[in-house]
């Protein structure tokens, strides 16, 4: 039985990939932070299945210590402050998690266990303003905020460990990736929250920032596989994840809104406190690569994605 050592389980990627290991037979052992109180929303349902152990991505000590007991074969680093505007308040403790996070986790894996397999959380956000659309894993990087610097970080040194000491490192470009387990800050969460409360009489507007930028988004749950995929190669590659469509956050809006049956331009307030000091306008993966080498491809559509939250918002807050 393999075991993969999962950073970030709590969150919406790691609950998707632990249950995905599970099925495939792993031990799964999540990494969490030690706080006065649990939030374990995301994998209640999985507890009495995963090992759950204390580390913090801030503390060299105690992620070497982790991965020297547990010796895992995999590593999935996903934990990050992952929330861009955030970055813009916080953008030292971003660089903290998001950047030096990383550093310390392939320090622990070239001490404690070097052939474990690595899998770092890259982001679109690096392409930032781009420079050739559509972005593959030559196009350069720009990024426009310090959560994108800080990915940057993390992706480069990830290569540096790798070209260093030899370790199988690898990192997942990925591009916007939702589902119902989404924090309600995301703007596609925010959006089918907002929906789900103006049907159920509970809101009846809904304030977003820039509705023209443009993203490719897919569902969480098929990036997973890719994430995967990745670490079960001969050689370690990085990949551009993405479905290699883009849709505005106007189409989002409508989509959402259609689904219950309402007009979006009736409730949707264009709000500037939305709007990022530096705006990413267009991300747009070039999925080619994992297509012909990990044989990956999403298998969610972008209306199916939509409604699939929407619904559950609808369910959560007591419509159907």
């Amino acid at each position: 039985m393999p075991t993969a050592l999962i950073t970030g389980i709590t969150g919406q990627d790691g609950s998707y990939l632990a249950e995905f290991l599970l099925a495939k037979g792993y031990e799964v052992v999540g990494v969490v932070r030690r706080t006065s109180h649990h939030s374990y929303e995301r994998i209640d349902h999985l507890i009495p299945r995963v090992r759950i152990e204390a580390a913090d991505l801030l503390d060299q000590h105690s992620l070497t210590t982790v991965v020297r007991e547990v010796q895992p074969d995999e590593v999935y680093n996903l934990a990050a402050q992952s929330f861009v505007p955030t970055s813009f308040t916080q953008p030292v403790l971003t660089g903290e998690f998001t950047a030096l996070g990383v550093t310390r986790i392939l320090e622990a894996i070239r001490l404690a266990c070097p052939t474990a397999r690595f899998y770092q959380a890259s982001s679109s956000e690096m392409f930032g303003k781009v420079r050739e659309t559509p972005q593959d894993e030559d196009t350069p990087f720009h990024p426009r905020s310090p959560y994108g610097v800080a990915k940057l970080y993390g992706h480069w040194i990830t290569v540096n460990y790798r070209e260093s000491y030899g370790l199988y490192a690898v990192s997942g470009i990925l591009f916007n990736h939702e589902s119902p387990r989404r924090g309600i800050e995301f703007v596609t969460r925010k959006v089918s929250d907002g929906v789900a409360r103006i049907k159920l009489g509970l809101a009846t507007e809904l304030r977003l920032g820039n509705l023209a930028a443009q993203r490719d988004w897919g569902y969480a749950g098929d990036y997973v596989d890719a994430m995967w995929r990745m670490l079960q190669r001969d050689e370690p590659t990085d990949y551009v994840i993405g479905t290699g469509e883009t849709h505005r956050v106007e189409d989002l809006v409508r989509i959402a809104f259609e689904r219950v049956g309402l007009d979006w331009r009736e409730h949707v307030v264009q709000d500037p406190r939305f709007h990022r000091p530096a705006e990413v306008d267009l991300l747009l993966a070039d999925p080619s690569r994992a297509k012909a080498e990990l044989g990956w491809t999403p298998a969610t559509s972008f209306e199916q994605l939509v409604h699939m939250m929407v619904d559950a918002d609808l369910e959560r807050l007591g419509g159907r």
